[in-house]
């Protein structure tokens, strides 16, 4: 049995709180010429922006992983908000050096799809996929997380995730950090695995170097069966369904709770990261502390806390976001326009209002956007007043 998206108690379709912030066409390593013009990367369609988070400074930082091309010159860098039209204008981060794919696969950025800024401590966390487009497997060594200084660019410490994933299978979708414990959370998708996605979820910490594996496998994070992925109506790949599990991830202010939603599924979930961060507590007893926390209504990318714990999700079918009250308990579709195609990363930007991103990112997979034809956007919603 096929099962499909569900209501959600929903705004209206078009809400006058969601504004499309920024609109490119393409995307630009290069600095704009004499008359103010920045030229296209010849590849940009395969270059789609995806995540996007904002330091304490006001600045942009997203992720254009590798999926699709390795011919990026870069798989993080900051993004030029003064630029309101054509291409965005990226600067490689931390270098153009510091992200080449042809050496060095244990220290250099190759593919990022998933990061963090961490305003306490200043720092960038960059989980690094592994694997570049053409690639059956990820090097040795370059299944990572880098943390940067963000003032200095410098590295802060590599922690390997080779001993907790595996090179073939493992997806690292996104990273969501406790700033003040410096521990990390990952999401493992498991695409690559697929139809036994090789699901879970791993637990760095800066301190020890550490990074261990929990709940693999496990149902709550798991493709769900006979679900479909749907956007704008339309199947997202039919006759090759995707099967995406745990794929947004995301920590309650206190850092006290983990949340994630399932792609390929419509709940989202809970943990105490009590347990998680004791590295004796047994399995059994994790598993059992896992809290179904409601439905989505529609199939989800990414998700985000904001400063009162409140929940944050994309909601791909409806091209909108879910809010999930975290004192009410509730599920609402709180804002959706007809121009968003697959929103993505979500985050709360350095004045507290929420940002995400869309770059209709299942269409460059399936080979569906034309070069000139892409379009990567930014919407903001004002959460002051909400």
């Amino acid at each position: 049995m096929a099962y499909h998206a569900q209501s959600l108690k929903s705004a209206t379709a078009v809400n006058p709180e969601l504004e499309r912030w920024r609109s490119y066409s393409g995307v630009s390593w290069d600095r704009p010429d004499h008359s103010g013009a920045a030229k296209a990367f010849s590849n940009s369609v395969s270059s789609p922006i995806c995540g996007i988070h904002f330091d304490k400074r006001g600045r942009a930082f997203v992720s254009t992983p590798r999926l699709v091309s390795s011919e990026s010159p870069a798989t993080i860098s900051v993004l030029d908000l003064n630029s309101l039209s054509g291409p965005a204008i990226l600067t490689a981060f931390p270098s153009v050096e510091g992200n080449t794919v042809s050496a060095n696969p244990d220290q250099n950025l190759r593919s990022v799809l998933g990061f963090y800024v961490d305003r306490t401590n200043d720092w960038l966390w960059a989980l690094d996929m592994g694997y570049i487009a053409g690639e059956t497997e990820a090097p040795a060594g370059a299944q990572k997380v880098l943390v940067f200084d963000l003032e200095t660019g410098s590295l802060v410490k590599r922690i390997g995730l080779d001993i907790a994933c595996d090179r073939k299978g493992s997806f690292l979708n996104d990273i969501v950090v406790d700033e003040q414990r410096k521990i990390g959370y990952i999401s493992d998708s498991g695409i690559r695995s697929a139809p036994d996605n090789m699901v879970g979820i791993i637990v760095i910490d800066v301190a020890s170097g550490s990074a261990r594996r929990v709940l693999h496998k496990h149902a709550s994070l798991q493709v769900v069966p006979g679900v479909k992925v749907f956007s704008h109506n339309n199947e997202v790949w039919p006759g090759n369904p995707m099967k995406c599990g745990i794929n947004g991830i995301a920590l309650s202010p206190d850092a006290n709770t983990l949340y994630w939603t399932v792609t390929t599924g419509f709940h989202a979930y809970s943990i105490s990261t009590q347990l998680l961060r004791d590295p004796s507590a047994p399995d059994e007893e994790i598993s059992a502390a896992v809290r179904n926390i409601g439905s989505v209504g529609g199939n989800s990318d990414g998700i985000v806390t904001d400063a009162e714990g409140n929940l944050y999700i994309t909601d791909l079918t409806h091209g909108g976001i879910v809010k999930y009250d975290s004192q009410k308990h509730t599920m609402t579709l709180v804002a959706s326009d007809a121009g968003v195609w697959w929103p993505d990363t979500p985050t709360i930007d350095h004045e507290g209002n929420l940002v995400f991103s869309s770059s209709n990112l299942s269409q460059h997979f399936a080979g569906g956007i034309k070069p000139g034809q892409e379009r990567y956007e930014l919407w903001r919603l004002i959460l002051n007043s909400r």
